[in-house]
């Protein structure tokens, strides 16, 4: 059930410089940013429904375009996945997308939503950019360089997860009741709150990135693309923390997601899977 840290692809070392693709990553967020904002809160914003129930409106389809106009002129070779358009070239090295990861909110003009970018190598997500332009704030990492935000001045700012190794003192984020409930896992929330000294649900893309400035220590959440949570590993394990499936292994496309400080990651799936054991 368990991957420990040094068995871990998700934080194995990459040999190589993924300075450039980080600084294209920020570039892609620049412009995705300038797309969503300009329709976020419109009166006559276009919204549909897709076919699994769920919202799109003309400002993610136009987010993720331009991601990948920029993609396809200056990473051409690159896969793309994205949410709004599949899946398209070499899964290699693979553009993993989000235009807009909290549309619900950003269709009823709350601001706590984000665009998500990560690029994956051999399946790897190495490097990962969060961007919520409606509150002015960004996280971003890649293997080797450490994970950042800035700060109210601007400067940059490394992030570091909290070293808090207690579940007792431990403040968790767990997304939504029916999330866990519809996922089977409603008896583990009980649990899990019982357990730590403060639950909250603060959102999609943001506990994680509260995780990482280490301000919480747990985030998990279920029924989740790759989409939903690529950009999250490589900033997490640059901050010092861990980022796995909620089994403990490391991969994305188990529709599922379970981030710590780190040095809690044993103890939360052990609490969590108590019921396995018995």
């Amino acid at each position: 059930m368990t991957v420990s840290p040094g068995d871990s692809p998700f934080s194995s070392p990459f040999d190589g410089d993924l300075s450039a693709d980080l600084a294209l990553a920020l570039r892609l967020a620049d412009a995705a940013d300038d797309v969503s904002m300009s329709r976020f809160d419109a009166a006559d914003l276009e919204i549909n429904i897709k076919p699994d129930a769920t919202h799109v409106t003309e400002a993610d389809v136009a987010t993720e375009r331009a991601i990948r106009d920029i993609l396809a002129a200056e990473r051409p070779s690159d896969g793309i996945f994205g949410e709004e358009f599949g899946a398209t070239g070499s899964t290699q090295r693979q553009w993993i997308i989000d235009p807009i990861d909290g549309t619900a909110n950003y269709l009823k003009g709350i601001p706590m939503w984000a665009t998500l970018i990560a690029l994956a190598i051999d399946g790897i997500p190495r490097v990962g950019v969060v961007s919520q332009p409606a509150i002015g704030r960004r996280w971003w990492g890649a293997t080797g360089l450490g994970a950042w935000t800035h700060s109210p001045a601007g400067a940059a700012v490394r992030l570091q997860v909290s070293d808090v190794d207690r579940v007792d003192a431990a403040s968790v984020s767990f997304q939504s009741i029916q999330q866990w409930d519809d996922a089977g896992h409603l008896d583990d929330l009980v649990r899990l709150s019982r357990a730590v000294w403060r639950d909250r649900g603060y959102g999609d893309a943001w506990p994680y990135m509260l995780l990482a400035e280490g301000r919480v220590e747990m985030v998990a959440e279920f029924d989740v693309k790759e989409y939903d949570i690529a950009p999250y590993a490589p900033i997490v394990h640059e901050a010092g923390g861990r980022f796995t499936a909620f089994d403990g292994t490391d991969t994305l496309s188990a529709r599922s997601s379970l981030a710590t400080n780190g040095v809690l990651h044993q103890e939360f799936l052990s609490l969590l899977h108590a019921d396995q054991k018995n």
